[in-house]
């Protein structure tokens, strides 16, 4: 599921596995709408810094191209962070605070599930902050900074441009326990992933149009591994996988003493580029993650795999729309439940 696998540093490019572009051809491929939107969606605005810091967009996607240009990761770790924040005590930003050293008080960012958040993703967040701070300071959040270069980095890459509503405040409690169990694993079922979306308010259609965001961004082998080998304790591969794939993924991931660098690309035909093409190669048994394959093989989240991979206008739409809607789980606002940082990775005391 798109949370879960790890984003990769810059330096991990040289690893990737260039030959599945020439393995995998891309294939033509063959929603309901989204439920209401959330009561947080009321308390957040498209306008909300229109006075206090008109330029905020600007400023932010100055950055953001920057960084995509210089450091391209940043495009599909910022997506991930920004989902590992909206799980994980809400939308406000609580993914980026880093720990104080001699506390022994272990924060989101240092929990197990967190600790391959690439380091190109706090950096972009960080960067535009900074730079907004020397225009607006003390007015925009982290956490509104964070859902903006999350869109930002959806339309460098070829996706969706929609708009932000803001208005958020960064949250004050940021603690490793609370990850683990607001977070997919690679093996999760269908019937798991369903009741993890509908306790943040996440509809089904919700969970599928997300799982999207896996047209970008790489895994490492230790996240798939076990389709390859030993899928399910039967000591035999994923009957799900491709056998072209299969071969490929083996290539790059020994089941014992690999190099633990190495990366895979979600989407094998286009890994670089937004698209629909994510749900053709689940149609293909071209999914990477057991959680992505699962999404075909179920009979109830089959319908949609097969709807957005015929339509990638309606899969745009829809994403920018469950993006919107995932924006508003958990906001705080108000200094009695938030801040506004000025620092991002410290809260103001």
């Amino acid at each position: 599921m798109f949370m879960l696998p790890s984003s990769f540093s810059s330096s991990s490019f040289l690893l990737i596995s260039f030959f599945f572009f020439l393995l995998f051809l891309p294939t033509s491929y063959s929603l309901t709408k989204p439920t209401n939107a959330t009561r947080r969606h009321r308390q957040l605005s498209i306008n909300y810094y229109a006075t206090s810091c008109p330029q905020l967009e600007q400023l932010v996607a100055s950055v953001t191209a920057q960084q995509f240009k210089e450091a391209p990761v940043s495009g599909p770790a910022t997506i991930r962070l920004f989902f590992h924040d909206c799980f994980v005590e809400g939308c406000d930003g609580s993914i980026l605070i880093s720990s104080k050293p001699g506390t022994g008080v272990l924060v989101e960012k240092d929990a197990y599930d967190n600790r391959d958040l690439a380091a190109e993703a706090f950096e972009s967040v960080r960067k535009a902050k900074v730079l907004v701070e020397s225009k607006c300071p003390g007015v925009v959040s982290c956490a509104d900074i964070l859902v903006i270069a999350a869109r930002d980095f959806v339309h460098l890459a070829g996706g969706p441009y929609y708009q932000v509503k803001k208005g958020r405040w960064d949250g004050k409690i940021s603690k490793a326990s609370r990850v683990n169990s607001n977070l997919p694993r690679a093996n999760s079922t269908v019937d798991e992933l369903i009741k993890l979306f509908k306790s943040k308010g996440l509809t089904m259609e919700d969970l599928v149009v997300l799982s999207g965001a896996h047209s970008i961004g790489f895994a490492h082998c230790e996240h798939f591994v076990n389709r390859l080998y030993d899928y399910g304790g039967t000591k035999q591969p994923d009957s799900a996988i491709d056998p072209r794939l299969l071969k490929a993924l083996k290539m790059s991931c020994p089941r014992f003493g690999g190099n633990t660098d190495i990366v895979t690309p979600f989407d094998v035909t286009t890994p670089f580029t937004f698209d629909n093409a994510y749900y053709g190669n689940l149609e293909a048994k071209l999914g990477l993650l057991a959680t992505d394959q699962a999404l075909f093989l179920d009979p109830r989240t089959k319908p949609l795999v097969q709807a957005m991979g015929k339509d990638r206008q309606k899969f745009f739409q829809e994403f920018a729309a469950a993006m919107e809607k995932m924006g508003s789980i958990g906001v705080k606002r108000g200094r009695r439940h938030g801040e506004k940082r000025k620092d991002c990775s410290m809260h103001m005391s």
